[in-house]
C-alpha cells in the first residue's frame, strides 16, 4: 500500500525540496500551488518502487528551463497534466507512475496533480536526489543512450500567445535539446514528461526514497522554525548530515539568462578574510575558496538565510548574508546519471571548470 499525500505533506515537500534544489529547482509558491492542488481535487499516492510490478511504465515528469527569475514565465498545473497525456498517447499504454527528474522548491510535488488526477503514482525514487541544469542530468544513464524515446511537453505564457504542446521521439541526447528550446521559447519554462521505462529499469538506475528524503527533511524544518534561525540550520545539517562552508556577504554576483534557458555566473561569498566562489547553471554546480575546491556536483550544496531559508540563485543580491551548505555525495543516495561521463562536457563548457573529475570520482 502506498502512502497518501496530505496537506502537511505538501508544505514539507516544499520545505524539504527547497534545500534540495541548490539554488535552483524552481519556486516554493509554484510547489505549494501544485501540491495544494493536488490533495483538493484527488488523493495522490506515494508509492516504493519495489511494490510496482517490474512491467509498469514509468516516466518522469519535469520542469524544464531556468528558475532563476530572468525571463517572463507561466506554467500551470494542467500543464504537467497535460505532458503525461501527450507521454501515454504516443506510448500508446498508460502510464503506471511517475518519478521526478530531481527534487526542489517545486519540482519535488511535479507529480502530484497528474497522480490526483489521472491516477498515476508518485514514485519515490528520482533522476537526481539534488536539483541539476539539464535533463540529460536526471535521466537515469539515458543521456548517451542511442535507444529512441519520447519526450512531450506543455506550457508557455498565454498572454503572449506562447503556449506549446509537443512530443518527441528520439535518442535521450538528440531530443533533450529541443525541449529545452521549447522552454525558452515559451517563456523560460514548459512542463515535461519524458523517458518512459519500465519499473525494473527504474528501481536499479534511480536514486530510491528520494522524495520520503525532501519530506523528512521538511518535517524537521518545520519542526524547528519555531526555535529560529539557527535551530533551522541545523536540524538541516543534522539531518542531511552535513555542514556550513561558510557564513558570509554576498561580495559579487554575475549571473545571466541565456537563450539555451539557463542561468549561468558565479554568486561570492565572504566572511571577511576568506571568499568562496559558487559556480551557478541554474543551480550550484561547485564551492571554490581560493585555489581549493570546497564543494562539486552531485554534492548538495545551498545557500540559507538567517532564518535558515534556501534562497534560490536568481534571489541572491549583493549584501545579502548567506550560508553555504554542503552535503557531499558519498552521504546521499545517487542514480545512473551522476556516473555518465556523457552529462558533464555541457555543464563544463558553460562554467569553464572541472565536474566530472569529481562526480565520476567512485564512493
Amino acid at each position: 500500500m502506498g502512502r497518501i499525500l496530505t496537506s502537511r505533506d505538501v508544505e514539507f515537500a516544499v520545505k524539504g525540496g527547497s534545500v534540495f534544489a541548490c539554488g535552483g529547482g524552481g519556486w516554493a509558491d509554484h510547489g505549494r500551488e501544485l501540491g495544494t492542488t493536488a490533495v483538493t481535487v484527488g488523493r495522490p499516492e506515494l508509492v516504493d518502487i519495489a511494490d510496482v510490478p517490474d512491467d509498469a511504465w514509468i516516466a518522469t515528469s519535469a520542469a524544464i528551463g531556468a528558475p532563476g527569475g530572468l525571463t517572463d514565465w507561466q506554467m500551470l498545473g494542467v500543464d504537467y497534466v497535460r505532458a503525461v497525456e501527450l507521454l501515454q498517447e504516443a506510448l500508446g499504454e498508460p502510464i503506471y507512475g511517475l518519478i521526478i527528474g530531481q527534487n526542489g522548491m517545486s519540482s519535488t510535488l511535479n507529480g502530484w496533480l497528474p497522480s490526483a488526477l489521472l491516477g498515476t503514482k508518485v514514485i519515490d525514487a528520482v533522476g537526481d536526489l539534488r536539483a541539476h541544469p539539464t535533463g540529460d542530468m536526471g535521466s537515469l544513464g539515458m543521456a548517451n543512450s542511442p535507444e529512441a524515446t519520447i519526450q512531450s511537453a506543455a506550457g508557455g505564457n498565454r498572454a503572449k500567445n506562447a503556449y506549446m504542446e509537443l512530443v518527441v521521439r528520439g535518442a535521450t541526447a538528440a531530443v533533450s535539446p529541443v525541449l529545452r528550446r521549447a522552454a525558452d521559447q515559451a517563456g523560460g519554462f514548459i512542463a515535461s514528461a519524458r523517458n518512459p521505462m519500465r519499473a525494473s529499469v527504474v528501481r536499479e538506475k534511480a536514486a530510491l526514497g528520494g522524495i520520503s528524503l525532501a519530506l523528512e527533511l521538511g518535517e524537521a524544518i518545520a519542526g524547528a522554525e519555531p526555535a529560529g534561525g539557527a535551530a533551522v540550520i541545523k536540524a538541516i545539517c543534522d539531518t542531511c548530515k552535513g555542514d556550513v562552508l561558510v557564513r558570509g556577504t554576498v561580495t559579487a554576483k554575475t549571473l545571466v539568462y541565456t537563450n539555451e534557458a539557463f542561468d549561468i555566473g558565479t554568486i561570492t561569498v565572504s566572511d571577511g578574510t576568506k571568499k568562496f566562489v559558487i559556480h551557478v547553471m541554474n543551480e550550484y554546480m561547485a564551492v571554490v575558496e581560493g585555489d581549493n575546491r570546497r564543494a562539486t556536483y552531485p554534492d548538495v550544496i545551498t545557500t540559507l538565510d538567517g532564518d535558515g531559508r534556501p534562497v534560490s540563485a536568481g534571489h541572491v543580491r549583493e549584501g545579502d548574508v548567506l550560508s553555504i551548505f554542503h552535503v557531499p555525495k558519498a552521504r546521499i543516495p545517487l542514480s545512473a546519471s551522476v556516473f555518465d561521463p556523457s552529462v558533464y562536457p555541457v555543464v563544463e563548457k558553460a562554467l569553464g571548470i572541472d565536474i566530472a573529475g569529481y562526480a565520476l570520482q567512485p564512493l
